[in-house]
């Protein structure tokens, strides 16, 4: 089996290794030639545990090569992002569309499609099925179309794709039974069909659950901080309840998943999903949160080492991620800011011995394990003031460092 996978991304460049590695032909595409280059060069360009390992094996196996444009394929499979609408909160189906375009000069009778992309409800049926049928194909007879969500975790993604339950939307149900057998060449987790809707759907709303529920800590959060009251603690004591799991208040949320899903939702009925937006907002208003904390700590005139940028601790993920939002608002109120991440390239980014110097406050805003084990006696020396607000309540306590999570903000007011 060929399969020609547009977009070599967190999850593109995943998937066609794996299908690579147990037996099928891959071509990798991607609009970046840099990336294609790199690739073929046997660099992959994002962080990924074993990735770079799996992507090696495959290339030199011969099964896998990067493309800057598609080929003649069994199986197309579209992995290309899909950003959220700023002025209506919709899904920008651009990006899908344009790759199905791509494709069509390579198509020929017998041909599945998929689209991987995280989409809103009816997106397939309504933008993405017409343009196959434009063409003259008969869906579920000529070629067959269905929407496969990814459900991964960064950092875990190799072992999640091929060991999670997967969902399988088709058009028709001759188009789902085609495309779980293409699924089914590398999943262990059991394969669910169902028709693209209520496949489209269901992704959204996974992510919508989570991102409310991590609403409700953040609200609890800011609620406790201006009771007096240790919102970790209530949150570690609730959860004592064995039906009650309140999860963990943080800087806001960000990736593609939980920050921009639940919007694809809401902007098909803004009328009866007032919790979804209420959550979007709850979760988007905690960089203004952070930095109004930052406020009662420090002034503006001093130094602030910004430690993660990443959405999710231990990568290199920058989508969406509210470290950057919180960045941005820092200097716009006059801070001066050094950053470390140990995950990402940057020229401006600096070593943590450099970011601490002559800093008066350590500002955690990834969870990274570099951050849980601080050198606190390095930062007695070198900070000016030692001080560290820990957004993602990580860090050790100290004796000799002030250590300020979402247990003890109370005491700033």
């Amino acid at each position: 089996m060929k399969l020609c996978i547009i977009g070599q991304g967190y999850i593109g460049l995943p998937t066609a290794g794996l299908f690579a590695d147990n037996g099928c032909n891959v071509v990798g595409v991607d609009i970046n030639e840099e990336v294609v280059k790199s690739l073929n060069n046997n660099r992959i360009h994002i962080e990924e545990k074993g990735l770079q390992e799996l992507i090696s094996r495959v290339i030199s196996n011969g099964k896998y090569t990067a493309s800057a444009s598609p080929q003649e394929s069994d199986v197309f499979i579209i992995t290309v992002p899909t950003p959220v609408n700023n002025k209506n909160y919709s899904c920008d189906l651009s990006y899908v569309e344009s790759a199905c375009k791509s494709i069509i000069q390579y198509i020929k009778k017998g041909n599945i499609v998929i689209i991987e992309s995280t989409i809103a409800p009816m997106s397939t049926n309504k933008y993405i099925k017409p343009i196959f049928e434009e063409e003259g194909f008969k869906i579920g007879e000529d070629i067959y179309l269905a929407h496969c969500p990814e459900r991964v975790l960064p950092g875990k993604i190799i072992e999640e794709l091929v060991n999670n339950d997967r969902i399988i939307g088709g058009i028709t149900p001759k188009c789902s039974e085609k495309a779980a057998k293409v699924y089914e060449t590398f999943v262990k987790g059991e394969i669910f069909k169902t028709e693209a809707k209520t496949a489209e759907m269901s992704k959204c709303m996974e992510n919508t659950f989570r991102d409310v529920n991590i609403a409700l800590a953040n609200e609890l959060t800011k609620i406790c901080s201006t009771l007096g009251v240790n919102a970790l603690d209530v949150i570690k004591l609730a959860n004592k309840h064995p039906r009650v799991n309140i999860h963990s208040p943080g800087p806001g949320v960000g990736g593609h998943c939980l920050a921009i899903d639940p919007y694809f939702i809401y902007a098909e009925d803004p009328e009866n999903a007032k919790l979804i937006k209420r959550a979007r907002d709850i979760n988007s208003s905690m960089p203004q949160f952070v930095v109004e904390n930052v406020k009662k700590i420090i002034k503006n005139d001093e130094k602030i080492a910004i430690l993660g940028t990443s959405y999710k601790g231990n990568t290199d993920d920058l989508r969406e991620s509210p470290a950057i939002k919180i960045i941005n608002l820092l200097e716009k109120e006059g801070y001066s800011l050094k950053i470390h991440d140990p995950h990402i390239t940057n020229p401006s980014y600096v070593s943590f011995e450099e970011v601490i110097e002559d800093v008066s406050l350590c500002l955690i805003l990834a969870d990274h394990e570099e951050f849980k084990e601080l050198d606190y006696e390095l930062m007695k020396v070198k900070m000016k003031n030692p001080i560290v607000f820990d957004t993602k309540n990580i860090v050790k306590k100290s004796d000799d460092i002030k250590i300020i999570d979402y247990g003890n903000l109370n005491k700033l007011i």
